[in-house]
Formats: C-alpha cells, sequence, structure tokens
C-alpha cells in the first residue's frame, strides 16, 4: 500500500485516533491532542517525537526523514512518505500517538499486542 493511505489507515487504527482539519492540513488526534499531520498534497508527514528521535532517524535516512522546525526549535519529523519504509513510518506514528495518548488508551494498545 505504501504513501499515505497506509499512514492513515495505521494512525486511525490506534486506540481513540481520529482525523480533522487543522488550519491547511489534515491532523491525526487523539482525545483532541495532534500527533501528526499532514500538510496539502499527502507528500509529507509531520510526526511529534523527541529530538533524539529526530537526529538519529534524520541521520539513518536522510532521504526519508528531516526535522521539523518551527522557527528555530525541532518540534517533530518531517518524513517523506515516498521514500519512507513502511516498518520505520508506522513505528513514528505510534511514539507520536503515545506521547499524547492517555494511560488507559495506552494499556488498550498494549493489551491488544500481548
Amino acid at each position: 500500500m505504501g504513501g499515505f493511505p497506509r499512514a492513515r489507515t495505521f494512525a486511525l487504527s490506534l486506540p481513540g485516533a481520529s482525523e480533522e482539519p487543522h488550519f491547511d492540513m489534515s491532523s491525526f488526534r487523539v482525545q483532541g491532542k495532534i500527533f501528526a499531520t499532514v500538510p496539502p498534497g499527502e507528500e509529507f508527514l509531520h510526526v511529534f517525537v523527541a529530538e533524539t528521535e529526530v537526529e538519529a532517524y534524520a541521520a539513518e535516512d536522510p532521504a526519508a526523514f528531516a526535522p521539523l522546525r518551527w522557527g528555530q526549535r525541532v518540534r517533530g519529523l518531517r518524513i517523506t512518505l515516498a521514500a519512507a519504509d513502511d516498518t520505520r513510518l508506522e513505528e513514528l506514528i505510534e511514539e507520536s500517538w503515545r506521547r499524547k495518548a492517555p494511560r488507559r488508551l495506552l494499556a488498550q494498545r498494549d493489551q491488544g499486542r500481548a
């Protein structure tokens, strides 16, 4: 499948996830908190992970991953969907979701994986 359809399907499979507009983008949210955004054109996905993750992924595969900056601050990771491996893409979407999801949804996700 790959690309944005795969990212959308996976993001919406996470407990409590929804898709809503966010200015000129689409956003994925959990309990109203944004964990990923998709700019117009659906070429990129922005996920909000720790700066150490951003640095590691950008160093590992700069064609697929780049720091997402807001001004001078790194806010997350910009993923080029056509270049990103599906497994890595899902890992990053889930990591971003985990940073925003409440404990009960984290437990629900972890229980479903056991």
